[in-house]
């Protein structure tokens, strides 16, 4: 039996550099990068090494970089900062249907304090149109938050001009959740036009635990963590010194080599959606087919459940997901395929695979010959199936 890792989307490996570099800081480089003495000054320029690092991945300047200890943190700090900040000039808040559940529950959060919240649609592809964004915007939005990528169907969103809508029609801020972007694909800053973004370390073989929100210069924002100055006052709590310079090692090496990432993992998918779709009837892609991240594949399976596929295929060896990692434990049905128009009955049987820079060719053979016999045997058991 083969060991096949389909499921990057969730976790990343730490690569051997960004342990090695992270190994000083667990044991003799110990000290708190804001005392005076000598035991603070390596641990101090490492965080700021690490933020240059960081900047240098997303094209910003390292003094917007602030390290948070997730990429749901990042986004929780956008939404609810920025809204609670400017909320004298305005109560309203622009989302997607399809956001990560930590941009939907801090908008749902604002609304009891008193936010509006309007969340615009996407197509069939799950995809935003701008001009939807334009009809959503109103006199009093502060803010519009649209995701970069969905890491649960993979598609990529047209950024840069959403931003321009949003900055000719409005004063409000743009935010985009790129926790499955950057590291994934080229992305920057300047580029895109927005005036914050939200990373995350292990979508790029950097640790859990780690991320960090871009803000651009003047960008008026509100801490949610009250204490001392860390993080120019926008994130008080001691620097987690050694996760922060595993994050900076993985963005320097992403920068470095993302398009040979995505040059070697395009072809993978392409061969995984064809054989999927090609070789076994009722498999639907979901998302679009050619704006998506690299090594991710949606799909989902009539007739039977995503849970019982997954538990199958981690018996031949195959780990994969059936959806977000934050939804899939929910038991309940996904927003994002509900959003795309997917009926409750087929988006049970969805199933998301998501390829990193170890996977291979033999990786996506050896799936699509232990795949169907599992497909069979489920719908064997279906009595939807047996009706159809």
């Amino acid at each position: 039996m083969r060991e096949v890792y389909f499921d990057y989307g969730a976790a990343n490996p730490l690569g051997p550099e960004v342990v090695e570099a992270m190994i000083p800081y667990l044991k003799e480089q110990f000290g708190n990068p804001l005392s005076v003495h000598r035991f603070g000054d390596a641990p101090r320029q490492a965080v700021e090494d690490a933020r240059e690092k960081v900047a240098a991945l997303i094209g910003a300047r390292s003094n917007e970089i602030y390290f948070v200890a997730s990429g749901s943190e990042a986004n929780n700090l956008a939404v609810k900062g920025i809204a609670l900040m400017n909320r004298k000039r305005g109560k309203h808040i622009v989302v997607s249907a399809i956001e990560h559940l930590s941009v939907i529950n801090a908008t749902q959060t604002m609304e009891k304090l008193g936010f509006e919240v309007t969340r615009v649609p996407v197509d069939k592809y799950g995809q935003v149109d701008p001009a939807d964004v334009s009809t959503a915007l109103r006199e009093d939005t502060t803010l519009v938050s649209i995701m970069h990528a969905n890491s649960e169907i993979g598609t990529i969103q047209p950024i840069a001009e959403i931003a321009k809508v949003v900055k000719d029609e409005s004063k409000a801020y743009f935010h985009t959740d790129a926790v499955a972007t950057v590291g994934t694909i080229r992305v920057d800053v300047k580029e895109l036009g927005v005036s914050l973004l939200s990373l995350a370390g292990n979508q790029f073989y950097g640790p859990k635990g780690t991320g960090a929100l871009y803000i651009k210069r003047a960008t008026r924002i509100m801490p949610l963590i009250d204490g001392g100055v860390q993080e120019a006052g926008r994130r008080a709590g001691t620097e987690n010194v050694p996760a922060i310079v595993g994050l900076g090692v993985a963005a320097d090496l992403a920068k470095g080599d993302v398009q040979d990432r995505m040059a070697q993992l395009v072809p993978l998918r392409a061969r995984l959606i064809e054989r999927l779709t090609k070789e076994i009837d009722h498999v639907y892609l979901t998302g679009h087919p050619t704006e998506r991240l690299p090594g991710h594949v949606s799909v989902v399976v009539e007739y039977i459940e995503g849970e019982a596929m997954l538990l199958l295929l981690n018996m031949q060896g195959v780990a994969a997901s059936s959806g977000s990692t934050c939804t899939s434990r929910a038991l309940k049905g996904s927003h994002v395929l509900t959003a795309i128009g997917i009926e409750p009955g087929l988006a049970n049987g969805s199933l998301v695979l998501t390829l990193g820079r170890e996977s291979t060719v033999e990786d996506v053979d050896y799936f699509a010959e232990v795949f169907p016999p599992i497909v069979e045997r489920l719908r064997q058991m279906s009595p939807l199936y047996e009706e159809a």
